[in-house]
C-alpha cells in the first residue's frame, strides 16, 4: 500500500486579474506587429504637386529626398509610384518591404530599414502622449497633429525619421542610394502614411 499523497498548495490562477498583476507585460515582437497594405493604385499627378497630402507624409518624403543626391533617380521612382508599379507593402518595426516592377518582367524586392524606438523611448513617448488626451483622440482618428511631434521633441524622442535614419536596399543591380525601386516604395509609403500615420 502506498502512502496517501497530501494536497499541496492550490495552483495559481493562469488567467484573470491576479495573473495579469503577476506576469510582466511582454512587448509584441516584429511578427506580431506585421501589417501588409494592398498595392496603392496608380494616380495622375501634376508637375510639382506634392506626393503626400499630410504634413507627416511630406515629412517622410523629405527624409527620402534628403537621403538622395540624384534627382533623376528620385523622379523615376516617383513615376514608378505614380504608375502603380509598387505591389503590396509589408511593414514591420524597422522595415518596409515591397516588390516593385521595373524594366524587367520579374519585380525587384525593395526594402527600407529605419530607426525604431527603444523600449525606453516608447515608454517616454507614451507617457508624453498620455499627458495630452487630444493626441490620443487625434491618433485614433488617424491624424497626427503638429503638437504631437512637438510633444515628442520636448520628451527628447524623435518621432519622424530623417534621411540618416533610412537604410535602403534592393535586389536590382543599381547601387544608388536609394535606387528608383526603393524611391517608388518610399513614395507609396508616404501615401499610406497620409491615410494612417
Amino acid at each position: 500500500m502506498s502512502p496517501r499523497s497530501t494536497p499541496g498548495p492550490a495552483p495559481r490562477p493562469t488567467t484573470g486579474p491576479a495573473a495579469r498583476r503577476s506576469a510582466p507585460r511582454a512587448r509584441p515582437g516584429p511578427d506580431d506587429l506585421r501589417r501588409t497594405f494592398e498595392a496603392v493604385p496608380a494616380r495622375t499627378s501634376q508637375e510639382g504637386e506634392p506626393f503626400a497630402d499630410s504634413w507627416w507624409g511630406r515629412a517622410w518624403v523629405a527624409a527620402l529626398e534628403s537621403l538622395s543626391m540624384d534627382e533623376a533617380r528620385l523622379a523615376r521612382g516617383r513615376a514608378y509610384a505614380d504608375e502603380g508599379k509598387v505591389a503590396a507593402i509589408t511593414v514591420t518595426p524597422g522595415r518596409v518591404v515591397a516588390y516593385v516592377l521595373g524594366s524587367r518582367a520579374r519585380p525587384y524586392r525593395a526594402e527600407l530599414r529605419l530607426r525604431t524606438f527603444t523600449d525606453t523611448g516608447w515608454d517616454t513617448l507614451l507617457d508624453a502622449v498620455a499627458a495630452h488626451p487630444g493626441h490620443l483622440s487625434a491618433l485614433l482618428a488617424k491624424e497626427m497633429p503638429h503638437s504631437l511631434a512637438d510633444t515628442a521633441r520636448e520628451a527628447d524622442v524623435r518621432l519622424l525619421p530623417g534621411g540618416d535614419d533610412l537604410d535602403p536596399s534592393c535586389t536590382c543591380p543599381d547601387h544608388g542610394r536609394p535606387c528608383k525601386h526603393v524611391a517608388a516604395l518610399s513614395y507609396q509609403t508616404a501615401r499610406l502614411l497620409d491615410s494612417d500615420p
